[in-house]
């Protein structure tokens, strides 16, 4: 007995617009990134006409996720207050042999709904009066402090930061303030860093974030940075809403 050749769908079948929908497509292009397998052909069989086009354009018209946003940042703080390692640790690098960062360093920084390419700047005194000239093509800011430093180092951590506050190619950008090394006995809290800093007045319609940090407790500072990159979307929304 020969065998029995399949019949085509019913004109007008929602199995067969989707058929003819996808026959013209070449492998890679959008909307037909793969084809059915046998197991799912053998799953579809029972369905009903409808249902079997839903899957079917389920299974084969799903196209890649969109990319990933990224957001240039700039990272700046006084030696000693803990960007390096900060920014390792959320890179899952080492940081036995870490040193202090002369010059500058990038690292992209990978999160579920973003990447932030942070530019992060050495905090010597030979090299942060120059940190302005890194400034242009950011779109955000991460500050971080040594929450236990001495007084001296203190009062110069909020020169600095008081200084990124108000400079023009900063001033409009969404701040998050990291008050580091939260894990050592002399750490200050938020709220004397807060006062301290003179924030609440000095930042008054800005769009900043303060948290305390420390690479005991990365959960929290993964937490930090996905708080700063929702300032980063809202800002990037604004050209939208006008």
């Amino acid at each position: 007995m020969g065998t029995v050749a399949p019949q085509p769908p019913a004109p007008g079948n929602p199995f067969q617009s989707t058929m003819l929908a996808l026959a013209d497509k070449k492998p890679g292009d959008s909307g037909c990134p793969r084809p059915v397998t046998d197991q799912e052909q053998v799953l579809l069989q029972d369905l009903t006409v409808d249902r079997k086009a839903e899957c079917f354009r389920a299974l084969c018209c799903k196209g890649p996720p969109p990319p990933r946003p990224e957001y240039d940042v700039v990272c700046i703080g006084l030696t000693g207050a803990g960007k390096t390692s900060l920014l390792s640790r959320l890179c899952s690098e080492g940081t036995d042999n870490i040193v202090p960062t002369t010059g500058f360093s990038i690292k992209a920084v990978p999160f579920q709904n973003a990447i932030l390419n942070v530019k992060e700047l050495g905090g010597a005194d030979t090299i942060k009066k120059y940190w302005s000239r890194y400034y242009q093509g950011s779109q955000g800011v991460i500050f971080v402090l040594d929450s236990a430093s001495s007084e001296e180092d203190l009062e110069v951590a909020r020169t600095e930061l008081h200084s990124a506050l108000q400079h023009p190619q900063l001033c409009t950008l969404p701040f998050l303030i990291l008050a580091n090394h939260q894990d050592k006995p002399a750490a200050r809290s938020v709220q004397e860093i807060k006062k301290y800093f003179e924030l609440e007045p000095l930042a008054r319609g800005k769009s900043w974030i303060l948290e305390a940090s420390s690479v005991d407790n990365m959960e929290a500072v993964r937490e930090s940075f996905s708080q700063l990159i929702s300032l980063l979307e809202e800002k990037d929304m604004e050209p939208a809403r006008i």
